[in-house]
């Protein structure tokens, strides 16, 4: 039985909210079974939350993204409260990201210790971005203790020494359609090497659609080639893929009561 969960979509983004009755139709044809809706702005999350609150394949996270500057900034409480909403199962999409922003972004670290203070006052994992920032990164989660609660390195494209050190701190490693890019190679050995109880598969939807949808809007229902890359790399049947990533997905996020049959 494949069975395969999306780990990290906006599917609340214009490009995708409209149409989402039709990627929901999809999804089911393409055994993906629920997608995580991942929260960027505070500003639109009450929509984001009412679009979660209506489609019963979707959960939610709260979080700001580190690219944001110039948004409603989150602090600890107003974090831990929103946290408290059923279908809100982590914290997150926060973290560095010190690709797209130049100059002084101690602002950016400063966020990322709010969300993950707050994580851990609600008892929740975290949804963490990381681009060119490997360092201060591990350093912050360290300090922080952010193994407490753990969480997920969502589109991981960092090195394989980073991802060891996230994993020895708790987190799990995703993987978008980046894997099945020609180009990443080298990102192809890091998930080769990687032990598959640590690996979580998603879209980043409507960004970043996998082989031969690269270059096309991306939504959940495409997640499925990003595990049947996963299955290649590792020599085994997606349904391994689509079994052990699913298990994963609830072992994370376990404030999730429901939890589909995995055994057969």
């Amino acid at each position: 039985m494949t069975l395969l969960i999306d780990s990290h979509c906006h599917v609340n983004f214009e490009e995708l909210k409209a149409e989402f009755p039709q990627i929901a139709s999809r999804m089911r044809d393409n055994g993906v079974y629920r997608a995580l809706c991942v929260s960027v702005d505070l500003r639109e999350w009450d929509d984001m939350m009412a679009m979660v609150e209506r489609e019963p394949v979707l959960y939610g996270t709260v979080g700001v993204h580190p690219d944001y500057e110039d948004t409603l900034e989150p602090d600890i409480e107003d974090l831990v409260q929103r946290s408290k909403h059923p279908k809100v199962v982590a914290i997150g999409e926060t973290g560095l990201d010190y690709f797209r922003l130049e100059g002084d972004l101690e602002w950016q670290r400063e966020r990322f210790r709010v969300h993950i203070r707050a994580a851990k006052q609600a008892g929740l994992p975290l949804v963490i971005h990381t681009r060119q920032a490997r360092e201060d990164t591990v350093r912050i989660l360290k300090e922080e203790n952010a193994a407490d609660v753990g969480g997920v390195m969502h589109c991981f494209t960092e090195t394989l020494e980073m991802a060891k050190d996230c994993i020895d701190l708790g987190f799990y490693i995703s993987f978008s359609g980046i894997l099945t890019f020609k180009s990443a190679k080298e990102l192809q050995e890091t998930a080769k090497a990687l032990p598959l109880d640590r690996i979580l598969v998603e879209t980043d939807s409507p960004y970043l659609a996998p082989v031969p949808f690269r270059g096309k809007r991306n939504d959940p229902s495409l997640v499925r080639h990003v595990a049947e890359m996963l299955a290649t790399l590792k020599g085994v049947p997606l349904e391994t893929v689509a079994r052990q990533t699913t298990d994963n997905f609830f072992k994370l996020f376990n404030k999730i009561k429901e939890k589909p049959n995995l055994k057969n």
